[in-house]
């Protein structure tokens, strides 16, 4: 049955049908061809019982938040505050795509949020700086993965309601691996453009005063994710409530640049919806395959085929990365997320390993899915804001970036630490 299901799952994902369709037409599947009793009986339970969790507003909440500091033009004056402070580096403005994604993935949550951000602000000045294309866009593309590991994570979020995990842990054990890999994003565009000068564009140079002066645009996101995180950390709101808080903040901060009006709310609020609606949709359509798939037997089929293969620990872990890698491929990240979640997990915590750790290590991976084709989201993001050129130069431009992000990977499997240090300490 598990072939069955994955070719049916690819198959119905190439004739371009919606990811939460899919997942309940191969939930109905499995309740007419492989299961002797009637469980769509249940379908009306599993919709409440995966929808009714109060962790879940929160996911609107920051998605909220994200479309008000786009649409309030935050983004433009961090942009330029950025390239004022890393134009000396090799690679100059690329830099500044990377540092302005970080600074919005610690607000945002989102992964395709955040490039499209950084794509919209920074496009135009591609080609009148002489940077070259491919490395352009694909650093962006790879800056917008971190919105999904930086804290707040809608991605985490979704993991610590799936697993019962403590959401707030998972935040800190995403911040060290986040921010350790967006400064290994810039040093492997640093080398790039050490070995190959042509393809960092024009040299340009700011003065220490332009530079200070450029900090106080800065000002308002590092405060928005101080409220936001430290609120969590001190004890004083669920993750849930800051997300509140941070909305609240945000349209304080929007307003206060002259960036609130009326088409400006009602853009943030239909944004909102359609993205909310999405992921509810995925998540629903997630738990009612996997209560199907469950009840029919396959996760002990998956186990029985994972114990049963006489591998190591270690072992079956690589062996779950690597299925990871070849299904990120085909599959959109969030849907790979919720469709393996309740059985990978199970076998993994089974197996002594922690799965807070492990939600950082499928995190990771999962970003690798968003820069490598067919299915890589923010690669058509990013190609969509460029209004010229090929998709080709994009991905071949984030190929650099996903052997970070593989080497991120490596570097979680030997040193557990670098994602469980800041739990075990706070």
């Amino acid at each position: 049955m598990i072939w069955s299901v994955s070719i049916a799952l690819l198959g119905l994902l190439s004739l371009s049908i919606p990811v939460g369709i899919v997942l309940f037409i191969l939930g109905f599947g499995i309740d007419l061809f492989a299961s002797p009793f009637p469980l769509i009986r249940g379908l009306g339970q599993v919709v409440w019982s995966s929808s009714n969790s109060s962790t879940l507003i929160a996911i609107p909440f920051f998605v909220l938040l994200g479309e008000i500091l786009v649409r309030g033009g935050v983004a433009e004056r961090t942009y330029s505050s950025l390239d004022k402070w890393f134009s000396w580096l090799p690679g100059g403005l690329v830099h500044a795509n990377i540092g302005t994604a970080t600074l919005f993935s610690a607000t945002s949550g989102s992964s395709v949020a955040t490039a499209a951000t950084v794509a919209t602000v920074a496009m135009p000045q591609a080609d009148k700086l002489g940077y070259d294309p491919r490395l352009f866009s694909g650093a962006i593309a790879a800056g917008g993965t971190l919105g999904i590991l930086i804290p707040p994570s809608i991605n985490l979020i979704v993991y610590g309601f799936l697993t019962e995990t403590s959401i707030p842990r998972l935040f800190l054990a995403g911040l060290i691996p986040g921010l350790l890999m967006a400064a290994a994003f810039m040093a492997i565009t640093a080398l790039i453009c050490w070995f190959r000068p042509a393809l960092g564009g024009s040299s340009r140079s700011f003065g220490w005063g332009e530079r200070f002066a450029s900090l106080i645009q800065l000002l308002p996101i590092i405060a928005l994710f101080t409220v936001v995180i430290g609120s969590i950390y001190a004890g004083w709101a669920t993750p849930t409530e800051s997300a509140a808080i941070g909305v609240a903040m945000a349209l304080l901060i929007a307003a206060i640049s002259g960036g609130v009006g009326l088409n400006m709310l009602r853009e943030a609020l239909l944004g909102t919806i359609r993205i909310t609606a999405m992921i509810m949709l995925v998540i629903i359509g997630a738990y009612f395959l996997n209560f199907t798939l469950a009840s029919a037997g396959l996760g002990r089929e998956l186990t029985g085929l994972l114990q049963g293969s006489g591998l190591s620990p270690m072992g079956t872990l690589f062996l779950v990365i690597l299925l990871y890698i070849v299904l990120g491929f085909f599959i959109e990240t969030l849907s790979l997320m919720v469709a393996t979640i309740p059985i990978i997990v199970p076998i993994v915590a089974e197996l002594g390993f922690d799965k807070v750790w492990f939600g950082v290590l499928m995190i990771v991976l999962i970003e690798m899915a968003l820069i490598t084709p067919p299915v890589g989201l923010n690669l058509y993001v990013v190609q969509g804001a460029r209004k010229s050129g090929t998709l080709t130069e994009v991905m071949v431009g984030a190929l650099p970036y996903a052997l970070v992000m593989l080497a991120m990977v490596g570097m979680l499997v030997l040193f557990p630490g670098l994602a469980l240090f800041l739990p075990a300490a706070l």
